[in-house]
């Protein structure tokens, strides 16, 4: 069924509208489409703001967490007066004063093997916002099992990565099998992140969600974008889907999701004594 556009949403997404490869039909696409964006951190903070900007209809953001000082310096969907606010409610104020067209879903809970799930099984695709190695192999079996594509994205200091996943095509875990062991990789806490990264990244995931509703462009399957950008330098890594991956490959043994322990990104200072 075709929408009925007022003048006002025609003005509101005229560049979509004129632009060749999406035009009025992906806009309407975006309009009917389902996304859930699972943390509304560095990551998750710029695509929920493109994302409702664009006009993607339904739009669900999950986070368990409130607004903490030290988020404003990359989570640019948050701002000082919410401080101490629940940020799936901070988050959707932004994004229904962006655009009143889209129905936002908060869920201000964390995505654990319990309920994730039920969390996904609605939406149309899955964005991966979240800053901890246990939350990034769940999303990714729970897409996978639940035959959910997603777009994976990780940062720190002042790299970035990511990858995005469709059926048949490679799953995080074909990449890294499983999560490093504890203390392998820093946390923000201790290394830091350039605040503006994630705004590079979030943008690319948002762009790829764009194109993934609307069926424009060459997604990022099968391939890991990686940029450095204290040297600026961006480069994608083919990779490829492997038959004996744990949860998608020819004999799965990831059939059930599990909740693994793993360090968050936790900018606090610690208390070593």
């Amino acid at each position: 069924m075709s929408i009925d556009f007022t003048d006002e949403q025609i003005e509101r997404y005229s560049r979509h509208i004129i632009l060749k490869d999406i035009g009025i039909g992906g806009q309407e696409k975006l309009l009917e489409s389902k996304v859930l964006v699972i943390g509304a951190g560095g990551l998750g903070a710029p695509v929920a703001l493109y994302l409702a900007a664009a006009g993607v209809g339904t739009i669900g953001i999950v986070d368990g967490d409130v607004v903490d000082l030290s988020n404003l310096q990359r989570q640019v969907i948050h701002f000082t007066p919410d401080l101490g606010k629940p940020k799936v409610l901070s988050a959707a104020e932004k994004m229904r004063a962006i655009n009143p067209d889209v129905k936002v879903n908060t869920y201000q809970e964390l995505a654990m093997a319990s309920n994730i799930l039920d969390l996904i099984k609605d939406y149309d695709f899955i964005v991966d916002g979240t800053d901890n190695f246990a939350a990034k192999f769940l999303i990714n079996d729970a897409c996978v099992i639940g035959k959910k594509p997603f777009s994976h994205g990780g940062i720190l200091r002042f790299d970035g990565q990511t990858m995005t996943h469709t059926a048949g095509h490679a799953c995080y875990r074909c990449v890294f099998q499983a999560p490093p062991p504890k203390d392998a990789v820093p946390t923000c806490s201790q290394a830091g992140v350039l605040g503006a990264i994630a705004g590079m990244l979030g943008t690319i995931q948002a762009a790829e969600v764009l194109k993934y509703i609307t069926g424009t462009g060459t997604l990022l399957t099968n391939r890991l974008l990686i940029f450095d950008a204290a040297a600026m330098n961006f480069r994608t890594v083919k990779i490829k889907k492997n038959p004996n991956c744990a949860v998608c490959g020819d004999h799965p043994t990831i059939v059930t999701l599990t909740d693994e322990q793993q360090a968050v990104c936790d900018l606090k200072p610690r208390n070593n004594k």
